[in-house]
Formats: structure tokens, C-alpha cells, sequence
């Protein structure tokens, strides 16, 4: 197993044109489908060279200290048949910035004629990878420019990523897409009622989505070449200052040892109100992982997995967010003067907004992006650090048919995608308050709590972009 861990310890695997395995029969449904897609997949180490801050705990007081194993971004690329291209990277950090995604867009579209629109960002949202958020590496960093240090970061995995893009794309091959799903425990949800209101402590009764989706990518000759899985669950199993993945790291990992020349990729599902139980230690996150991974291998080994058809449809548009009433200046004085650190911090954001901009800007435009493949997979893709309401919402009203013969598209909803800018609630969790409903906003610089029409707007775009994606797949 070591052995095999290692190939991957290399700054770029590239996978595409690796041949596992000898000759296997294909149904007739499968040997079409190879003139449906290509693919390729590619894997980059992306653990920062030096100790730097780290991201997803504002308590932490000094940067990392080394690392457990090292940090990835895994690329798929898919082709159908008419040409329309697919560019998914998942990546072990926090979330997805601005600073990082429209760089490598922009690149997409002026070297590989590649839409914008047409690439898919995930983060695992691990708490023990770098702050690659230039402004939250600057208010938390003590000593040194953790701002500059964020920034020089987050430029050099720009270059990574689109260097390993342009190695990647003469390599796509024939391939087949197959889906399946398995099932892990240990996620629940964390937003427990009390007398008091809602307090984050395991709450067994609460809303989950314990289901792990599946999307294999097998070559010609019926070897792995990539194998895409989704769960939704916090990576805050550990709290420590070393860099790792956790347990979602140590999923890839153990599928990627057991299946050589396989890039195994993790894409974060709607889990902002989820956590791993029980925590903080590093044999619970090996636990985790493996749980997870074994829900995978179960997928994998289902008989009849679903094919999955192209052609392609992708539609990406923004989501115009309202903002409660904001506090007046009044408020935020009192506030700076009277509240703990973080509230302080918060307030001095806004005030700093007053004085620059002659008000609070209450409104934000966020992304939200569907893939269609074909007739048979419906990909939604959210911002931020979606709640488990939104996926099973989607599920339900875009229809959602699990295994063979199922004529509904599957759909797979992915939070933590594109702009991972902090919570993104449903209404209920809204009403309820809590951490995720209101009380994360004071580490951010928005102003507060978002209107009750917040879930109203997501769903109304995701619907408008589905039925846009459905239209460029099936040509209705």
C-alpha cells in the first residue's frame, strides 16, 4: 500500500493514457458509449511549501506546523461528442475564491477556447489547509504579511492548475461514464434545538444526506481512470495545525491505493450544517475516510450501474442575495465599543464600508452553475457552504431516478462550488438563527443575515438554469 501512495506524492499524475488491466467484453450499450466521451484526469500536489496560517477556525493563533500527508487538486475533464468540454477540479482547501477561479476561467477561455461557464470548482472545505483568503489571512495572521503570503499562494496554484489543464488536454481518450451511489453513517446533522436556541452539538434527529454519489470514469479496456464521489459532511473532524486533508484526504487516498492509476476526487455535497461524529483525532478522520471509501467501493461494485449519455449541457448564471436591513452606524459604534473580538473585527468592516462607500452594500451576486449530461445526470453545483435542505430540495423537484432503467435524470447537488463566500441557509435554517443562520456573518464583511427570500431566489436560478442546461443537452 505504501508503494502505491507514493506515485501520488508527485506535483503533477497524469493519468489519462495509463492502461490497467487486460481485455473485458462490452455491452453494446457500452461500446456506443465510447464514441460518447472522452476524459482525461490529473492530480496536483497543492501542499504549501512553507508553514503558513491556516484556514477554518478563527481561534487559531499560529500557522501550520508540517504536515499529516499532502494537500491535492484533482482534475476531470470530459469531451462528448460534439466537441463541448467539461473542466471539474476538486481541491483539498477551504473553499472556493474569486482570486482563484476566475484566473483560471479567464485562462480556460484565452488558451483552450474553453467557456468560463464550463468549469466546476469544489472545495472539501478541510479546516486544516491553507487561508488562501487574502483579507482573513491578514485579520488573523500574527506576524508577517499572511495577506501577501495568501495572495503569492493562491497566484502559484493559478499557475498549477492551468499548467496541468494544457498537459491534460492532448491526453483525452475514449471513456465510459457509469453512476452508482453508496451509503455512509457518520455525518449528522449539528444544529440541535434547546430552550436557548439552536447550539452546534450533534443533533440525531436533525435533516442528513448520508447518500455517497458516484460518477466512475473507466477506459476502453473497463479500468478506472477516475472515480468522482460526493458526500455531505464538515471536514472538521480535526482541529490541529498540521495540513491534511481529513477525512475525505484519507477517502482519495485509500481508493486511490486500491485501485492503481486511478485519481480519485472528492466534491463536497451540502454540508454546512453537517458534522463528523465523534471527532478530533486523527485514527477518527483515517475511520471516516475509510467508512467513506468503503461506501464508494460499494458503488462501484453494484452490477448495473446507471450509464451515463451525453451530450453535455452547462449553464451558469448569478444569484442576486439580499442582506437584512443592515445595522446603522449608530449600532456598529456600540458594537465596536461594547462586543468580543469577532464582533469588534465585524464592526470595524462595515464602519470601514460606511466611510469608503456612503453606505452598506446589502445586496451580492453569487454563482450557481448546472451540468446536464444527456438524459441521464442532472450536476447542480451551489456557492457557499450549503445547507442540507437545498439538496434535498433539488432532489425532489428536479426529479431524481437512482439505478438502471430509471428514466429521470439522477441529480447530484454539490455544495461549496465556484464561491465559497460563508452559509448559505434555506429559509428554515434562516428562521431558526444559529450559527449557520446569522451568527457566522460576523467573520465575514457582509452585514448580516440574509432576507427570508434567500432560499426563494436559489431555487428560482437553479431552476432556470437546469431547464437552460436541459435545453443545450436534449436540443428541446
Amino acid at each position: 500500500m505504501k508503494k502505491n501512495i507514493q506515485r501520488y506524492l508527485l506535483v503533477l499524475v497524469l493519468v489519462g493514457s495509463v492502461t490497467v488491466g487486460g481485455n473485458s467484453r462490452l455491452s453494446a450499450a457500452e461500446a456506443k458509449q465510447q464514441t460518447e466521451w472522452k476524459a482525461v484526469a490529473a492530480s496536483v500536489v497543492i501542499t504549501p511549501e512553507k508553514d503558513m496560517w491556516m484556514a477554518g477556525y478563527a481561534a487559531r493563533t499560529e500557522p501550520s506546523k508540517g504536515k499529516v500527508h499532502d494537500l491535492y487538486a484533482k482534475l476531470l475533464i470530459l469531451e462528448d461528442s460534439r466537441g463541448k468540454k467539461l473542466v471539474m477540479i476538486t481541491t483539498d482547501l477551504i473553499g472556493i475564491t474569486p482570486a482563484l477561479r476566475d484566473p483560471i476561467a479567464a485562462r480556460l477561455e484565452e488558451d483552450f477556447q474553453i467557456p468560463a461557464a464550463a468549469l466546476l470548482m469544489n472545495a472539501s472545505h478541510t479546516h486544516c489547509g491553507p487561508e488562501l483568503r487574502e483579507k482573513k489571512a491578514s485579520r488573523r495572521g500574527l506576524g508577517g504579511d499572511r495577506g501577501a503570503q495568501a495572495r503569492v499562494y493562491t497566484q502559484e496554484l493559478v499557475r498549477k492548475l492551468v499548467a496541468a489543464i494544457g498537459e491534460a488536454l492532448p491526453q483525452l481518450e475514449p471513456a465510459v461514464l457509469k453512476y452508482s451511489y453508496g451509503r455512509a453513517g457518520f455525518s449528522m446533522n449539528r444544529r440541535l434545538p434547546t430552550e436557548n436556541g439552536v447550539i452546534n452539538s450533534p443533533h440525531p434527529q436533525g435533516p442528513v444526506d448520508q447518500r455517497v454519489p458516484v460518477l466512475m470514469v473507466e477506459r476502453p479496456d473497463s479500468s478506472l481512470m477516475a472515480v468522482l464521489f460526493g458526500y455531505a459532511c464538515h471536514n472538521t473532524t480535526l482541529s490541529f495545525y498540521q495540513f491534511c486533508g481529513d477525512y475525505a484526504g484519507y477517502a482519495q487516498e485509500y481508493l486511490q491505493a486500491d485501485h492503481p492509476g486511478t485519481v480519485a476526487m472528492f466534491m463536497m455535497g451540502c454540508g454546512g450544517d453537517q458534522n463528523p461524529y465523534p471527532r478530533r483525532t486523527l485514527d477518527l478522520a483515517k475511520q471516516h475516510g475509510r467508512a467513506l471509501a468503503n461506501a464508494v467501493e460499494t458503488a462501484i461494485s453494484v452490477k448495473q450501474p446507471r450509464l451515463i449519455h451525453g451530450p453535455l449541457g452547462v449553464a451558469m448564471g448569478d444569484v442576486e442575495l439580499e442582506f437584512a436591513t443592515p445595522p446603522t452606524k449608530a449600532e456598529l459604534l456600540k458594537q465596536k465599543e461594547n462586543g468580543n473580538k469577532y464582533e469588534v473585527s465585524h464592526a470595524t468592516r462595515l464602519l470601514e464600508q460606511l466611510e469608503e462607500r456612503g453606505g452598506i452594500q446589502t445586496q451580492y451576486a453569487f454563482p450557481l452553475q448546472v451540468v446536464q449530461f444527456g438524459k441521464d445526470l442532472t450536476l447542480v453545483a451551489v456557492c457557499g457552504e450549503t445547507v442540507v435542505d437545498y439538496s434535498h430540495r433539488f432532489q425532489k423537484e428536479l426529479k431524481s431516478g437512482h439505478g438502471a432503467g430509471e428514466t429521470d435524470p439522477i441529480v447530484w447537488v454539490a455544495g461549496y462550488s465556484n464561491h465559497v463566500f460563508g452559509y448559505l441557509p434555506s429559509l428554515r435554517v434562516l428562521k431558526e438563527g444559529g450559527y449557520e443562520g446569522a451568527r457566522a456573518m460576523i467573520y465575514s464583511s457582509y452585514p448580516g443575515p440574509f432576507k427570508e427570500s434567500v432560499e426563494a431566489r436559489v431555487a428560482a436560478k437553479v431552476h432556470q438554469l437546469t431547464e437552460q442546461a436541459r435545453r443545450e443537452a436534449l436540443g428541446d
